[in-house]
């Protein structure tokens, strides 16, 4: 639950809503494909040491 209502936070404070209620009524979802995801991503980066907490 703890990650949960950090993840609601940030994509909040992301939208600038000061509460649910606003964020109800002021944000869009915009889904993206499998593609596009891979593509948001850095690519062609040769990293040494891999994040813990990151494997994309």
């Amino acid at each position: 639950i703890f990650q949960m209502v950090g993840g609601l936070r940030a994509s909040m404070g992301y939208c600038g809503c000061h509460n649910i209620q606003e964020m109800i009524e002021n944000t869009q979802f915009i889904q993206i494909t499998a593609a596009g995801l891979k593509e948001s991503h850095p690519h062609d980066v040769s990293i040494t040491v891999e994040a813990p907490n990151y494997s994309g």
